[in-house]
């Protein structure tokens, strides 16, 4: 009884790792924050990819996110943490609907940590930053004592602005909506799960990890005119996380077709020997979209066209029975429930 009392009140790897889990630790960190939101804008109550702050007098509002970069190990296929904390800021201002300006970065060093491991992830940074076309205005760096920290962490701040009509929020979901997935699942999470020591899978994976800025790009005319009423990166969690929350949120019932979800035969492998759900597994440089059904088509066909979207499908719909559940129907004919995962199941993966 005393080991069960004492367990329920530590904090464990998997209260960050996007599950319900994390949605019960975010909950008791906010609980008592005495202002959520500024001029009745999108804010913690709402728990999206980022906030809103509406000027006054204008009608833009600014759009901000915060994220922390743990990943280990820090360089793995495909990127590192520097890529890492740039896209995933980006992504996540992109997700909501925003045109990305400025990032802040703060980067915690541990004592011993090599001059030359940091610069190849400072040089990644930048790069992206360039790419992303945002500036890096401010920031902050700590070095802890030696055993402290794990080499490095990286904490961003992201600052974006868009139209006030614009909404592309979680709770924005609409019945009938049809749902977009830009390209296949789980690459990030298993290609750095493969590249752990001591598992000895031999894989020519790569993590997905990239901008979301052409997707955006190509979308804005449908995005201004509120065709998108959502979109999220299916990060920590994978998708079964992300449309868990929309389905919450919006009060709906998600259907996934699974022969229209996109898995690469290695993820698919890897996830098998390791008795994992790829629907789990997190993805870094993905998106979901709910679209208008009218508007569907269209929009498909514009990410087609990028070089980072042309694997999307659309992959399911969104109807009224049986809110707040999502659903899965399976090659075979049945249906099956998709749940909520209780964490990511790989740690520090972003």
């Amino acid at each position: 009884m005393s080991e069960k009392k004492e367990s329920s009140n530590i904090i464990r790897l998997a209260h960050g790792a996007g599950g319900a889990l994390q949605e019960d630790l975010i909950q008791f960190i906010v609980k008592n924050i005495p202002y959520k939101s500024v001029n009745d804008g999108i804010g913690l109550k709402e728990l999206d990819d980022g906030a809103t702050i509406p000027l006054k007098d204008y009608d833009k509002e600014i759009v901000v996110t915060a994220d922390g970069h743990t990943v280990y190990p820090l360089f793995f296929p495909g990127g590192d943490l520097g890529t890492l904390s740039i896209c995933g800021t980006v992504n996540d201002i992109i997700m909501m609907g925003a045109e990305p300006l400025a990032l802040t970065s703060v980067i915690i060093i541990e004592e011993g940590f090599e001059f030359n491991q940091l610069e190849k992830i400072c040089d990644s940074m930048n790069k992206m930053a360039e790419k992303a076309n945002v500036a890096i205005i401010a920031g902050d760096t700590k070095v802890m004592p030696k055993g402290t920290l794990n080499d490095l962490i990286i904490a961003t701040t992201g600052i974006g602005i868009k139209d006030k009509n614009i909404k592309i929020l979680d709770n924005n979901i609409k019945t009938g909506d049809h749902l977009i997935l830009t390209g296949s699942i789980g690459d990030h999470g298993t290609a750095l799960m493969a590249s752990r020591e001591g598992l000895n899978i031999s894989t020519d994976l790569k993590s997905d990890i990239s901008l979301l800025l052409e997707i955006y790009n190509v979308l804005e005319s449908d995005i201004t005119n509120n065709y998108i009423h959502a979109m999220k990166d299916p990060t920590r969690g994978g998708i079964a996380a992300a449309f868990n929350n929309w389905a919450v949120k919006s009060n709906v019932s998600i259907w996934i077709d699974e022969e229209k979800v996109p898995i690469k035969k290695e993820v698919q492998a890897i996830c098998d020997m390791l008795g994992l759900d790829p629907y789990n597994i997190a993805s870094e440089g993905r998106a979901l979209l709910a679209v208008a059904p009218d508007h569907s088509n269209n929009i498909l066909k514009k990410i087609k066209s990028t070089q980072i979207g042309e694997n999307a499908e659309i992959i399911g719909e969104v109807k009224v029975e049986n809110p707040q559940r999502v659903f899965l129907k399976t090659i075979v004919g049945g249906t099956r429930f998709i749940d909520m995962p209780l964490g990511e199941p790989i740690p520090r993966i972003c």
